[in-house]
């Protein structure tokens, strides 16, 4: 495949793999989920890739979620090869990837993005990183993985404040809540990174296997509610309810969900 939307690099015992549409931010189109599937597998098969490293291009942003900008403009995330938006499978994939995943943040972690590095298996960020959801403000949500298991990982309260209030929080604040594990200065961020996947290249790769299937085996029953929560958002994109989020937040004003509400 070649990507148009992704960089892949091996360096070391790391495949370093970067969201690349660093002019939107690193928001994700159904081509950048694609090539995404297509990059986690490559370092999947290479033998010489201990630890895989996911970031976004630039610094200021590491991924914003899904392009909403497209959204508004085709009703869709726009085309693919297979004819999919694959991202419920990518989300599976982050887990199943045999080796463990590195999230690097590089700066704005919203929305898909930020579901993104929390299913990563550790998350690094630099200083002037942020955290937040976003989807209920543009007629979107995550019932599935970026909702049950962000709790798993920041508690009850935490992760229903994160999709509530859609607050954004500054690096230490998610160091605090354990959603990061390390908070490093912007220059020590892919160092830090690699420096991660090095030390993992030291270990066992049959154990580390055995142990990441281990963790995901408490919670593989999210998937279901991942599928579950896309089909809804399936149909949910299609209502004048999504579209008016979607339009509000390409137009740069606020959304008017008032008549939305429902008694029942």
């Amino acid at each position: 495949m070649s990507y148009e939307d992704v960089r892949y690099e091996v360096d070391g015992p790391n495949a370093v793999i970067t969201i690349d549409r660093e002019k939107r931010m690193n928001a994700f189109r159904a081509r950048t989920i694609e090539e995404l599937i297509h990059a986690f597998k490559r370092a999947w098969a290479d033998n010489s890739v201990h630890a895989l490293i996911l970031t976004g291009a630039g610094d200021r942003a590491f991924c914003v979620g899904g392009d909403v900008k497209q959204r508004n403009e085709t009703g869709d995330y726009g085309p693919t090869e297979n004819g999919l938006f694959e991202a419920a499978y990518f989300h599976r994939l982050i887990r199943d990837v045999p080796k463990p995943v590195i999230a690097a943040v590089n700066g704005i972690a919203i929305g898909g993005g930020h579901v993104l590095h929390v299913l990563c298996d550790l998350t690094v960020a630099a200083e002037h990183a942020t955290f937040g959801q976003a989807g209920p403000r543009v007629g979107s949500f995550d019932g599935g993985f970026g909702s049950a298991y962000l709790a798993r990982v920041v508690g009850e309260k935490r992760a229903r404040e994160i999709w509530f209030l859609l607050d954004q929080y500054d690096a230490a604040t998610a160091e605090r809540w354990n959603l990061v594990n390390k908070v490093v200065p912007k220059e020590q961020l892919l160092p830090a990174a690699k420096a991660w996947g090095e030390q993992i290249a030291r270990y066992s790769p049959t154990a580390l296997r055995f142990l990441k299937h281990s963790f995901n085996a408490d919670t593989d029953h999210q998937g279901g509610l991942s599928q579950l929560a896309i089909a809804g958002l399936d149909s949910f994109l299609q209502t004048d309810e999504a579209k008016e989020g979607a339009a509000a937040f390409a137009e740069k004003r606020q959304p008017e969900f008032a008549k939305y509400v429902q008694s029942h």
